[in-house]
């Protein structure tokens, strides 16, 4: 299964200055290069005033694709600090974009690539972020005389998340499973119902976690 990784659920924004430069950023959770183009565009009809619109995306659990521009400034001194800072805190799936007011003060190669890492890592200090883990998507299914059973064993298993339940003639619990197989977890079910509750393998999939409250299955909205 594929290793975890870190994402954006919140937009979060920073700022730098330094000799009247403003550097307002922006830090998106984006999942397809057609939003993070939409926003850049958005952003730069938002501020047509300011003299550069720089930006760095990284996209995919495997950074399939990564994209910067400096759009105007030296070679080097803005689009590719902005994608360190994402590479450097291993966020996937995000878009920064740092807008640049020009103060009047040149602020050389050093001043421009401290500026813009400082945006950016202001902006990425106050999004939220989340860690998708890879995880199987079972069903556990078990009498009423075994619920209160099952439901403590999962409840004291920190690697199993719950996404719902449903009662009929018997009781139906959705759950992800985020670390090893099925089958250790299938032995450790069985002991704690006497064997009478049975899990059914639904599929692979990720789910997001942050904190102990929040679970959704990634990609669904």
């Amino acid at each position: 299964m594929a290793e975890p990784y870190a994402i954006l659920t919140e937009t979060g924004y920073g700022y730098y200055e330094e000799k009247r430069s403003r550097f307002p950023a922006a830090a998106y959770p984006v999942r397809t290069e057609e939003e993070a183009l939409s926003l850049i565009a958005a952003e730069k009809k938002k501020t047509y005033d300011a003299r550069h619109h720089c930006f760095a995306y990284v996209i995919g659990p495997n950074r399939e694709l990564v994209r910067f521009s400096d759009d105007g400034e030296p070679s080097g001194t803005a689009g590719k600090p902005i994608l360190e800072v994402l590479l450097g805190r291993d966020i996937h799936d995000a878009l920064i974009i740092v807008t640049r007011y020009f103060g009047g003060t040149l602020l050389g190669t050093g001043g421009l690539v401290r500026a813009y890492t400082a945006a950016s890592q202001d902006a990425l200090d106050k999004a939220g972020t989340a860690l998708v883990l890879p995880a199987k998507k079972v069903s556990v299914t078990c009498g009423y005389t075994d619920l209160a059973r099952v439901d403590k064993f999962i409840r004291n298993d920190p690697s199993v998340y719950e996404g719902g339940r449903s009662f009929a003639e018997n009781a139906e619990l959705l759950l992800y499973l985020s670390a090893g197989g099925e089958e250790g977890f299938s032995a450790a079910l069985g002991d704690a119902s006497a064997g009478r509750a049975k899990l059914e393998l639904i599929g692979e999939t990720e789910i997001v976690t942050a904190g102990e409250a929040f679970l959704r299955e990634y990609g669904q909205p």
